[in-house]
């Protein structure tokens, strides 16, 4: 059968589709040693990638709040995804080494108190490396060489990152690498791999999807990339595997709880945890009492406050998003830490949302949840608030969700309002997700 005819096919059957789509993501998974064609590619350094990228976007050592002008790099925008000439997966693949082995200064840098890696600094690299994915994929015909990128390229959400059972050493060198997976008008996909060298050989430790989004020079709307041409039956199973994912994110934005009520199943499970914690003889009674074996949602909750700092920006004098990454990362385990009583390990992290920039100098207030627990696995979901002192006016800008396993049985974690029953039911549609147990597409 044709993988179109497949494809087509898959979109009438969910459950299918879902099998379809852990295809994709074993695929994703493999090891990238090589680029597409086979060939070792090596961009240097990631010390190497910060400053090839800081050439191509024209920005300077040094800090100042006031940014040059980019008005005038408008014109070398397209007016159209025809003006730009398709690209293959080829052209954007790249890797990068961070040099642990040789760098006793990186060493100390991502080194944990144990001695392995820390996970929220790789988060960072992964985020910077998906940007300079995304920038190889373009080329505009009305640039000469040296000519500043015009585009502004920000991370719009993490789609999945997936963890393997290797735990990276802080004295081997790791390699990035990637390439962009599905393109549409505006919006770049890119896969991103990374992998530790020990004993002459490479192992797996993750692999991430990030969505790019491509703005104009002013960073006020969408700008045109080049669209993208699969160069074998392999890349097209690539791209439609893109293109089952961004079905899936519109799936999920269209069955938000905010926009729909829960499905009748969520509801009845709301309704038998209300049935479990309250006297049925006296049901009206405003009192709740806990199960054996559980704990509130709300007693799970941890929080810590930023202030981000001019080196915590990225090239368009926003907070960078891998900073917020990391410093979400580390209040999850610290949550998961708290909550199962023991050293969690980090399954998987998924839908890492960014709904708006934040401005340097920003106080950020991040807050930590145990919303739902399975077994000996649990689902954490992370805010990230902006204060502003001026008008005390309080801005979500970001969410994170993680799926963390501890070696014995964890408490069961109830909701007591019906936000918490929110949260709730929305981390049990994550866990369900990422542990392949939903039928969404």
């Amino acid at each position: 059968m044709a993988l179109s005819v497949l494809l087509k096919n898959t979109l009438r059957q969910p459950l299918l589709l879902r099998k379809t789509l852990t295809s994709f993501h074993r695929f994703l998974l493999e090891e990238r040693k090589t680029d597409i064609s086979g060939h070792e590619a090596i961009d240097g350094t990631m010390s190497d990638v910060r400053k090839n990228l800081m050439k191509l976007m024209g920005i300077k050592v040094g800090y100042s709040p006031l940014q040059p002008s980019r008005e005038h790099l408008l014109k070398l925008l397209p007016a159209s995804q025809d003006e730009l000439p398709p690209r293959s997966m080829q052209d954007s693949f790249s890797a990068a080494i961070l040099p642990l082995s040789s760098d006793l200064v990186l060493q100390e840098k991502y080194v944990a108190f144990l001695g392995s890696v820390r996970l929220g600094r790789l988060m960072e690299d992964m985020d910077l490396f998906a940007v300079w994915i995304a920038s190889k994929h373009l080329l505009n015909p009305k640039m000469k060489e040296g000519d500043i990128l015009p585009h502004v390229l920000v991370t719009a959400l993490v789609d999945k990152v997936d963890f393997t059972d290797y735990i990276p050493k802080a004295t081997g060198d790791i390699r990035l690498s990637g390439h962009v997976s599905w393109v549409g008008n505006s919006t770049i996909e890119v896969v991103v791999w990374l992998e530790q060298k020990d004993q002459n050989s490479w192992h797996k430790l993750t692999r991430a999807l990030f969505l790019m989004a491509a703005r104009n020079s002013l960073n006020t709307r969408s700008a045109f990339v080049n669209k993208l041409v699969p160069a074998s039956e392999h890349e097209m199973q690539i791209l439609q595997g893109g293109e089952a994912r961004k079905r899936r994110r519109q799936e999920v934005q269209t069955q938000s709880l905010i926009k729909m009520v829960p499905t009748v199943e969520e509801q009845q499970i709301i309704h038998d945890v209300f049935i479990k914690t309250i006297d049925v003889k006296h049901y009206l009674s405003s009192r709740r009492t806990l199960p054996p074996g559980s704990v509130w949602m709300e007693s799970s909750e941890i929080s810590n406050l930023i202030y981000s700092h001019p080196e915590d920006r990225n090239y368009h004098n926003k907070v960078f998003g891998g900073f917020l990454m990391r410093h979400a990362l580390e209040l999850s385990w610290s949550s998961a830490l708290f909550f199962g009583k023991q050293r969690p390990r980090l399954m998987h992290i998924s839908d890492i949302v960014f709904h708006q920039p934040v401005d340097v100098s920003s106080i950020i207030k991040m807050f930590s949840n145990v919303v739902y627990t399975e077994h000996n696995l649990m689902q954490i979901a992370v805010y990230a608030e902006v204060y502003s002192p001026d008008n005390d006016a309080v801005v979500t800008t970001n969410e994170f969700h993680y799926t963390y396993q501890i070696n014995d049985k964890c408490k069961v974690v109830l909701p007591r309002t019906y936000h918490e029953a929110m949260q709730y039911l929305n981390g049990r549609r994550n866990f369900q997700r990422v542990m392949g147990l939903s039928r969404e597409k």
